[in-house]
């Protein structure tokens, strides 16, 4: 991931969901791209921008040429007025002089006192803390919400372990393998829900990408410790934010966390404004101690989802980087040989994101070089399976399940019954990856050649 620097000349103090939008370069391919970016978070008013902060979300964007992740560089006004927090971070990129910071600050002081009720404390805001890092401040943040310097810490690593796994990954299964032997006590089920988690956050934030690449690895390492938890969030069905909240309300501690992944679409500005509702009809039905429990309980919800979320932004370079190389080689092929154990359904993904990336912008020497690169991995993947195993994956790819018949019907002399038993296998395999529909659709076709045994 890399920054990609803006400057305080013409950007405003905005709140709340509706940012701005800025202009700006890649700093990878150089391509122009607009972008939105948020300047000052209220966490009472948006606790959405707050989760989408400290999961290491606000203020990115994606290159649509070349798939780069670009953190933007703009300074942050962080509000918390239930307790009484006002923080400020410049990145030390934008060289902002004395005068541009003090003046952002005080816009950005002003917006919010007019936002405050009248009889709400002040004084706070007439001295924000200032952090040198975006970090440093998201520490602050999470400390103020009661999480422990244990806590953060065990997050940091769990973040580090993630970036580890995804370049072990881009290296090969065997390193991937060898990371995976050293740190499979970490690997547990809080480290899958936590995956969960950050692909539906992606998702919720329009970053379709880093959902695909995540969701890659997390299969990648699902197989390889035999975990057998609840599906990924790949096939989740869209939840009612009615229903989330009523079954988040519910649940109990223990089961909270897992009832949080399970649930992590449905969990965005509309949950938190359905929850803070909730709140308000206690308070005005003088039920203090049901507030002040569903208060708790937001709370407990942001620094998980936050938690979850975080790890998502480590994956993004090291998943594209086999796309780059190739894209970037003479003999691209010669690339995707060399390292074909890595053409996965993570690097096909990636390579699909782009090519639509680069039919909608027109760029149509581009479309044709992803065009062959697909081609290419498609064909060295195909190479490598059984015959067994390559008509399987011909019957997958059918555009209906009638043309996967007739394929069957065509191919009467493939059809025994370890050809049966092992599309069955296969579909066990991907109801424990969470991949039911894949499944069932499998588990179809195993039907219909089990007719024509006959």
């Amino acid at each position: 991931m890399r920054p990609a620097r803006t400057f305080l000349k013409g950007l405003r103090v905005t709140t709340g969901p509706s940012s701005q939008t800025i202009q700006l370069a890649c700093p990878s391919c150089r391509a122009p791209l607009r972008a939105s970016v948020v300047t000052i978070i209220d966490a009472a008013q948006h606790p959405e921008l707050k989760a989408r902060l400290i999961a290491g979300q606000l203020n990115m964007a994606m290159c649509p040429s070349c798939g780069m992740a670009i953190m933007i560089s703009a300074p942050l006004f962080y509000h918390d007025a239930a307790k009484q927090l006002a923080f400020v971070h410049f990145p030390q990129q934008l060289n902002a002089r004395q005068d541009e910071q003090e003046r952002f600050i005080g816009d950005a002081t002003a917006l919010i006192m007019r936002a405050l009720p009248p009889n709400a404390p002040r004084g706070y805001l007439l001295a924000p803390r200032r952090f040198l890092t975006l970090n440093s401040l998201i520490d602050a943040v999470l400390e103020a919400d009661g999480v422990s310097r244990e806590k953060i810490e065990a997050h940091r690593q769990r973040v580090d372990l993630i970036g580890r796994l995804a370049e072990a990954a881009e290296r090969g299964d065997e390193a991937l393998a060898a990371l995976v032997d050293q740190h499979r006590d970490a690997i547990n089920d809080e480290f899958f829900a936590a995956i969960d988690a950050f692909i539906a956050a992606s998702r919720q934030v329009g970053r379709d990408d880093s959902a695909q690449l995540l969701l890659a690895l997390r299969r990648r390492l699902a197989a390889m410790v035999g975990f057998t938890g609840a599906g990924d969030a790949g096939d989740m069905p869209e939840m009612a934010t009615s229903e989330a909240v009523e079954r988040l309300i519910a649940a109990s501690d223990d089961e909270l966390e897992g009832l949080i992944a399970e649930l992590r679409p449905a969990i965005d500005y509309s949950f938190f404004e359905a929850w803070t509702a909730r709140i308000d009809q206690a308070e005005q039905a003088g039920d203090r101690a049901t507030a002040e429990r569903l208060t708790a309980r937001r709370s407990v919800i942001l620094e998980t989802v936050e938690r979850m979320d975080r790890e998502a932004q480590a994956v993004f370079e090291a998943a594209a980087s086999l796309l780059r190389e190739a894209l970037d080689a003479p003999d691209p092929e010669r690339v995707l040989r060399e390292r074909s154990n890595q053409i996965n359904e993570a690097f096909m993904l990636v390579v699909q994101s782009n090519l639509a990336a680069a039919e909608r912008s027109g760029q149509t020497q581009l479309v044709e070089r992803l065009r062959t690169i697909e081609r290419l991995a498609t064909q060295i993947v195909e190479e490598s399976l059984s015959p067994e195993d390559r008509f399987i994956n011909q019957l997958l790819q059918a555009e209906t399940p009638q043309s996967a018949t007739k394929l069957l019907r065509q191919n009467l002399a493939m059809i025994t019954p370890a050809f049966v038993k092992r599309l069955n296998e296969l579909a066990d395999q991907m109801d424990k990856n969470g991949r039911k529909p894949a499944g069932e659709r499998l588990r179809q076709l195993a039907r219909e050649a089990s007719v024509m045994l006959f």
